[in-house]
């Protein structure tokens, strides 16, 4: 078997199981946000159990309209804060003690590899960095999850993604995943499960890793995942605690399809408006112009994704008429940017540095874009209306051409950029 049906096999009991078994498995940790965790209490409260499954594997944090903006999403986080209360859950991340939940999750020790993991908001996928079967699950779902501990699912098919050669500078795991998306297309993998492997995946740090199964939902895929390796196991003894299980995928394991990318040839990517898999070569679209920048999200705020951004940075402006948003992913990115003087080179750079919050990438209160408005991001998702106005324009790119943008003022390769 390989390491998704492995780790479903385990989770519900079985010796064995293959693409379309319906498996009834335990779960290990769940996860849900402000925005969708209280949907997922009033439903809980229907079900008629007074108590949840475990209060110690379910995680509630607060990340995606925080500070709260208006007196409806201050009700919203105070449902978390009661029902954390009533069901004595310790895993509640208030402002100021977490960040973006997908973030928290795994560094906090909550995603461990082995483990199946469900989290009502679809990037949930990201802990598959870290050899986990994580996936999203609707806010209804999780409820059940509460009462329960156990959910019904289909054992996905999985694409493999064999990866070879390593990155040119400024080339980064997000210009990888984009092009997959483009070559694959938004509904290319939908319900399978995308395995990442191959020599060149052991030389992505775990931080890119997350970034690319963060997206695999982007091609419409039920999981990401990486076997563990030894840059997987010094992570998480760094940052969890316990025993937990170490699976991988089986030499001979059976697969729908085997793409091979070799990712030495790989240049930027940007994708284009309105939808993920539009995908281009930075040199189709370099010189749009644009009115904002914006470089974190769950996708690339950590502290490898502000670091390349402070070699744009350093020492430079962004362009005058430019926006240029920085949100740390986490307290903890957060205090290591501050610590290593980052934010001092974004502050001089003219950036404006956020809170540790979802923020532009959900376009719920910060980071709004006006009509005809351009921003080029390094978030997950460039829908119609995602980051305010309908007729706004989104662009998804590295955290690297992020910063060389904002600094030019339009669309440019960062590798070529003058002084880097």
């Amino acid at each position: 078997m390989n390491i998704a049906e492995k780790i479903l096999a385990a989770a519900s009991g079985r010796e064995e199981v293959k693409p379309g078994d319906i498996v009834e498995a335990k779960v290990d940790m769940a996860m849900a946000n402000d925005i969708t965790g209280p949907l997922a209490i009033q439903a809980f409260k229907k079900i008629g159990t007074p108590k949840v499954w475990n209060n110690q594997r379910i995680v509630l944090v607060l990340d995606h309209q925080v500070p709260a903006d208006s007196v409806r999403s201050a009700e919203m986080h105070k449902i978390m804060r009661t029902f954390a209360k009533e069901q004595n859950a310790p895993l509640l991340y208030d402002i100021g003690s977490g960040g973006v939940c997908h973030q928290v999750m795994v560094e906090k020790g909550h995603a461990r590899p082995g483990e199946l993991i469900v989290g009502a908001d679809s990037h949930t996928c990201t802990y598959g960095a870290i050899g986990a079967f994580a996936t999203g699950i609707g806010s209804t779902e999780m409820a059940g999850v509460f009462a329960t501990g156990e959910i019904w699912l289909r054992v996905p098919s999985t694409i493999r993604v064999d990866l070879a050669g390593s990155f040119q500078r400024f080339v980064t795991p997000k210009d990888l995943i984009l092009y997959l998306i483009g070559e694959i297309g938004s509904d290319g993998a939908t319900y399978k499960a995308v395995e990442f492997t191959g020599p060149g995946v052991f030389g992505i740090s775990v931080s890119g890793r997350m970034t690319m199964c963060n997206m695999t939902v982007e091609m419409g895929a039920k999981t990401g995942v990486v076997s563990p390796d030894e840059a997987t196991l010094e992570y998480v003894e760094e940052h969890a605690e316990g025993s937990f299980r170490i699976l991988g995928s089986d030499a001979d394991a059976a697969y729908e399809k085997t793409l091979e990318v070799g990712i030495g040839e790989l240049g930027p990517q940007v994708a284009c408006p309105h939808s993920v898999d539009n995908v281009k070569p930075v040199e189709q679209v370099e010189g749009t112009e644009i009115d904002q920048a914006f470089i974190g999200s769950c996708t690339n705020g950590r502290l490898e994704d502000l670091e390349l951004a402070a070699e744009f940075l350093k020492g430079r402006k962004v362009k005058k008429g430019v926006r240029l948003l920085i949100t740390p992913a986490s307290q903890e990115v957060y205090m290591q940017a501050l610590q290593r003087g980052l934010f001092e080179v974004f502050v001089n750079a003219a950036a404006y540095v956020c809170s540790p919050t979802c923020g532009p990438c959900f376009g719920g209160h910060m980071g709004l874009l006006a009509a005809d408005e351009v921003c080029i991001s390094s978030s997950n998702r460039n829908f119609v209306g995602r980051m305010g106005s309908l007729k706004a324009e989104i662009y998804l790119a590295s955290p690297a051409t992020v910063a060389a943008s904002a600094i030019a003022g339009e669309i440019v390769d960062p590798r070529g950029y003058s002084g880097v």
